[in-house]
């Protein structure tokens, strides 16, 4: 008993490490390490059944080749489990491949069997036993088990090299990743760290972007236009109260306006086209190398499930792909139904907003009546907060049921499944309320006193750059997660050009902090076994593309880039030719802003300063005799859509040349895969004849690497 004292096990979300000093059961001997840990509360050894029901579950996998120690403090018991040797030597001989990327070495000494394939292995077959029918999920249920972890073991070294703040400029190290925590989570890191990598020119970019407004900030001559217009009124409309207000008092927002709306929004929408798929092809190389190396490059999925089920069960029988219509059209209904409803919600922000502003401007607190906009502002921002963060949960319970409903054939294929499902509803519920907010709210604005519908509620004209940067703080507040701070940093990023410099910065904070609860605080992952990011790399694919169309619509319609230079070709003083003496923007901002006489008012009293003013000035294209759309909007409005249309289109053609330029296979892996396989044919083929029978595999790879250079 002695050498079992030193017999430590980890439990607990935070990593504490408890003796366990009794032990009721020994079937190996003290010094060797377990692979698994199963916990139950002591006070289920008082109860007889909960016994028989534990043992019935430890002699099955006994029975399957499982060795197990019992060991147990004040509150809890500990199983120890290890699965014996002859296990993975099945494992080894149905996958006839070699495990991880040490050399090969003679049969009669394998190499060792690495940590993350015995936990794997494990949790498969604890995860597929049944004892009387019952599962281990079933078992936990009732309380006869708590809980199942793998053990921490040798992680010092990654809390050295990877684990801690100081190393957030560093390279991570994805080799000790993968040994502690298999392929999958390494790839994600190494994804992650790529994406960060990457995200570098894209800040630099974004940010000179955005100091090249600061040098409009006192020289743009819609600014100066906007601060100089003392005599022009702003009519009262929507939540702003019902007084008048000089075009002059805006002159603050509208130089900030013009730090983010600027003539170079244009070209970073390219760019960051552009650098999406830069991004992704390059990805697909990295992944290719790290695969290689892993000697992953020929690993098949469906293979290793295969295996995993034959060493659990050597009766299993092959279970097929199958495919329901019934099934598909059910999951297809219910996933557009959840789409309907997160449009319907973002539409009823809208609403709350309007009935907001009411509540708030008719309120018995002074306080409230003058800070309307304030107030709705805020209120609005938390209910969209709230929202996000209750549809999340439910996005996800329903993702599983759909999943759960269509019957996947692997937990692999679940696992895709579930990936894009979930993806598809939390894009609609992040974005759904910033696509209404660019492109619908405030893009159509009606005339004072006019008829307002639901859906185009007015926007103060004083935002003559856009109706979307006024609300750029949604796009970075919610960038909660990257499969979503993605779609934020490459979908909005027209809007907001500073949003990869944040991106990049919260990405070097998450690293690490993943890194240190992965390590340090929280119970070791299961290891997965993978060659790639799987679903997501179509799904960022897909957000690219949709980049391009939101990207090419932001400046269309939510900026004032198409108008400006529409007003000067057209309607400015530069019409005729430029002139070095004259601003071709001159007269912009009169040209913007719509007339409406204050006698058409229903209510010109109630209006604070009415009996002074005549005319008011709103932001629109319309006639000042009958306030119909006047010829100038429906030529902006076709070059909007002729704009759309090319961007869309010189973007795609720059992605699709930038994705056949850059291979996704590096030539130098192609090859190292040919030789591989030339290599071991010619074994088998000359195994055990005398050396003089062929020429051997050296000189077919000079003539390759020759061929190769040339």
């Amino acid at each position: 008993m002695q050498g079992d004292e030193s017999l430590q096990i980890l439990v607990g979300t935070e990593g504490d490490s408890f003796p366990l000093t009794e032990i009721h059961a020994c079937e190996t001997e003290a010094s060797e390490q377990w692979d698994y840990v199963l916990v139950a509360d002591s006070s289920t050894q008082r109860i007889p059944k909960q016994v028989y029901r534990q043992q019935q579950f430890l002699g099955e996998l006994r029975r399957k080749g499982f060795h197990f120690k019992v060991k147990k403090d004040q509150k809890q018991v500990f199983f120890g489990i290890r699965a014996d040797n002859s296990i993975f030597d099945l494992y080894r001989t149905l996958l006839v491949e070699p495990e991880g990327p040490a050399p090969r070495v003679e049969p009669e000494t394998p190499s060792p069997i690495p940590a993350t394939t015995r936990i794997r292995i494990l949790n498969f077959v604890l995860s597929n036993t049944t004892a009387d029918g019952e599962t281990f999920e079933n078992l936990v249920k009732d309380g006869v088990f708590e809980a199942r972890f793998p053990l921490h073991k040798g992680e010092a070294e990654l809390k050295k090299t990877w684990a801690q703040w100081r190393k957030m400029a560093h390279r991570q190290p994805i080799d000790q990743i993968r040994d502690y925590f298999g392929e999958k989570v390494a790839l994600y890191f190494a994804w992650l760290g790529w994406y960060t990598y990457m995200l570098v020119p894209a800040a630099l970019v974004g940010l000179g972007i955005f100091l090249s407004g600061f040098t409009l900030f006192e020289s743009s001559q819609i600014s100066r236009e906007i601060c100089a217009a003392h005599t022009i009124f702003l009519c009262p409309l929507g939540d702003h109260g019902r007084r008048f207000q000089r075009l002059s008092d805006t002159c603050t927002f509208a130089k900030l306006t013009h730090l983010f709306d600027n003539d170079g929004t244009v070209l970073f929408a390219i760019f960051m086209a552009l650098w999406a798929t830069v991004f992704l092809e390059i990805w697909k190389r990295q992944r290719a190398r790290v695969v290689l190396h892993w000697d992953l490059y020929g690993w098949d999925e469906d293979q290793e499930e295969m295996a995993l089920q034959l060493i659990n069960c050597p009766d299993y029988k092959l279970r097929l792909h199958q495919h329901s219509y019934l099934r598909s059209s059910v999951i297809l209904a219910l996933s557009l139904f959840m789409i309907c409803f997160m449009i319907g919600m973002a539409h009823g922000l809208v609403v709350y907003r309007v009935l907001a502003a009411a509540l708030f401007s008719s309120s018995a607190l002074p306080f409230l009546e003058e800070q309307v906009t304030t107030a709705v502002v805020v209120t609005g921002a938390l209910v969209h907060y709230v929202t996000i963060v209750v549809m999340t949960k439910v996005n996800k319970f329903v993702a599983l049921k759909l999943c759960d409903f269509e019957k996947p054939r692997t937990f692999s294929e679940r696992e895709s499944k579930f990936t894009v499902r979930f993806f598809i509803l939390q894009f609609f519920a992040h974005f759904s309320s910033l696509i209404y907010i660019a492109f619908i709210l405030g893009s159509c604005p009606n005339p004072p006193e006019a008829p307002k519908s639901w859906g185009f509620l007015d926007v103060h004209p004083a935002d003559l750059s856009n109706s979307f940067p006024a609300r750029r703080s949604l796009v970075v507040g919610s960038a909660a997660s990257h499969l979503i701070q993605y779609g934020f940093t490459t979908i909005f990023v027209a809007a907001f050009p500073l949003a990869p410099l944040l991106a990049l910065f919260s990405n070097l904070v998450e690293i690490r902090l993943d890194a240190i609860k992965m390590v340090r605080l929280q119970r070791r992952l299961v290891p997965r076994k993978a060659k790639d990011i799987g679903t997501w790399l179509q799904v960022l694919e897909t957000i690219g593309v949709l980049a391009v169309i939101a990207n090419g619509m932001v400046i269309a319609f939510t900026s004032e880039f198409i108008p400006r230079v529409v007003y000067k070709y057209r309607y400015g003083p530069c019409r005729q030719g430029a002139h070095p003496a004259v601003d071709c923007l001159t007269g912009y901002v009169n040209h913007s802003l719509s007339i409406f006489y204050t006698k058409d008012f229903q209510d010109p009293v109630g209006i604070e300063g009415s009996e002074n003013v005549t005319e008011c000035r709103y932001r629109d294209y319309r006639n000042a005799h009958d306030y119909n759309f006047s010829e100038q909007f429906w030529f902006l409005l076709a070059i909007r859509l002729a704009f759309v249309i090319l961007f869309e289109h010189v973007a795609l053609c720059i992605k699709l040349i930038a994705a056949w330029f850059v291979p996704d296979i590096p030539q130098s892996v192609k090859n190292k895969v040919l030789e591989e396989k030339y290599q071991r044919l010619w074994e088998k083929m000359w195994k055990g004849r005398p050396s003089w029978a062929g020429a051997g595999p050296g000189s077919y790879s000079r003539t390759s690497t020759r061929s190769t250079e040339v």
